[in-house]
């Protein structure tokens, strides 16, 4: 109890903590918090290792670590109130001097959570860092986020009609169940197919008829937008001072409206982001979230970066079983792949392993439908600016393994070319991007209609 009452009410969101620790131990140099409905993370980076031991409360939840070798002082106490209240995990923050070397953090939390504590050692432009990942025990259903937006219903049909499309709908869940029908039909409280002549039943059967399509299959098209890095990862930085992750955010939420406000032959669309805010997704993890929502396709946006500020325009790259198709395609690939270890990847969690064996996986025919995704995506940007090269580049980037998604990485323009990180920047840009992406993408399934979703899912 004396050791509870010794904690001081604290958080944070991002905080600089230049002053130096009053301990022989390692200095804390900032602390930083990323909050998100898939996870909430804890970062604090210092001049040196931090040893750490930590200890999960169920009731109420609170994780409280202790932290090795430094000294609480004036710096660390600015830590009150700095908890968003808006955290989806995260109630609050208190610190303590546990032991004459200890300081003891206790995170109050809002659900009971699943926490990750792990260090990084030193990368980029980052020193040691501590970390604390905080997964919700139950995990954010990636379906969810689809449903959320509410496939608009058309009016009514006659009753005759209307019994039919019901029948019609039994038989077609028995043939080929789709999970996001059902979750349509959960969520109006009828069961998936049922023939209740209620309202909600008459909405269930009205939404179902909404998303079938001409091979008897009810569904979206579904579009997986990959924003690049985000969180710790800043991306490659502009001269300006503009970050990647900053800039492909914001052309994927305009992306993402247009596609939510598309059909292909009569078929709705919907895009499904896998990160919309500022925080840190694995690679794995975005191939594993859009294979979770049996995505037609991913699209990865990215902006270029170089040693040098000359190189400009648009790329579009697709995935390579063999070699790259250029020494830049390669360097490019590998520049990418990094992100796991620049936004700082717990390698030790349980499902490390399978996001490694998930990465291992890919097909002939998985990367024939990307080639082909890619240069109808060439053909748009080129008529709204400069290409960095006229075909589709390949080489192996990690987050175009989904063996069964045709799968594209967009590279938006040189940012670090001065004149293309204005573009980047600019209104005008941002919005004939996403209007040439939206057409590439539409004159895809126009060409290639999407298939009744068989396949399994990770």
């Amino acid at each position: 109890m004396k050791r509870r009452n010794a904690l001081v009410q604290c958080g944070a969101i991002v905080l600089s903590l230049g002053l130096p620790e009053l301990a022989s131990g390692a200095t804390i140099l900032h602390v930083r918090i990323w909050p998100a409905p898939d996870y909430s993370r804890v970062t604090i980076e210092s001049d040196g290792a931090l040893q750490a031991h930590q200890l999960l409360v169920g009731h109420p939840p609170r994780l409280a670590v202790d932290i090795e070798g430094i000294t609480l002082n004036a710096a660390l106490r600015e830590l009150v109130a700095k908890v968003n209240p808006n955290d989806p995990n995260i109630a609050g923050i208190r610190v303590g001097q546990f032991t004459p070397t200890t300081v003891r953090l206790v995170l109050d939390l809002k659900k009971p959570m699943r926490p990750q504590v792990f260090t990084l050692a030193p990368v980029a432009n980052y020193r040691n860092r501590l970390v604390f990942d905080l997964y919700p025990e139950q995990e954010v259903d990636p379906m969810e986020a689809l449903i959320d937006q509410r496939t608009p219903v058309p009016p009514a049909a006659p009753a005759s009609a209307a019994s039919s499309t019901r029948n019609a709908g039994a038989e077609s869940a028995n043939a080929a169940s789709d999970p996001l029908a059902d979750l349509i039909a959960q969520r109006t409280g009828t069961p998936s197919g049922s023939g209740d002549s209620s309202a909600s039943g008459a909405s269930s059967a009205n939404e179902a008829a909404a998303l079938r399509t001409a091979n008897g299959t009810d569904r979206l098209i579904i579009v997986a937008l990959d924003p690049g890095h985000g969180g710790e990862d800043p991306g490659a930085i502009g001269p300006a001072g503009t970050r990647e992750k900053d800039v492909v955010l914001r052309l994927a939420h305009l992306l993402r409206d247009r596609i939510n406000d598309t059909t292909v032959r009569g078929t709705t669309m919907r895009a499904y982001l896998t990160r919309d805010a500022d925080f840190f997704v694995p690679l794995g993890v975005r191939v594993q979230k859009a294979r979770r929502v049996q995505a037609d396709l991913f699209v990865s946006l990215h902006a270029d970066a170089f040693f040098t500020p000359d190189p400009q325009g648009a790329s579009v790259f697709a995935l390579s079983q063999g070699g790259a198709s250029s020494s830049a395609a390669r360097w490019m690939a590998a520049r990418e792949n990094k992100a796991d270890l620049i936004g700082g990847l717990n390698v030790k969690a349980r499902d490390a392993s399978v996001q490694r064996a998930m990465l291992d996986m890919s097909t002939t025919a998985q990367i024939n439908d990307s080639l082909k995704l890619g240069s109808t995506l060439l053909g748009e940007i080129r008529r709204i600016g400069k290409l960095h090269k006229g075909r589709v580049e390949q080489a192996a980037f990690a987050v175009l393994k989904a063996p069964d998604i045709p799968s594209v990485l967009v590279e938006a323009a040189f940012i670090s070319n001065p004149s293309e990180e204005a573009k980047l920047n600019s209104d005008a840009y941002q919005n004939q991007l996403a209007d040439a992406l939206l057409r590439g993408i539409t004159q895809y399934f126009a060409r290639t209609p999407p298939l009744a979703r068989n396949r399994s899912v990770s």
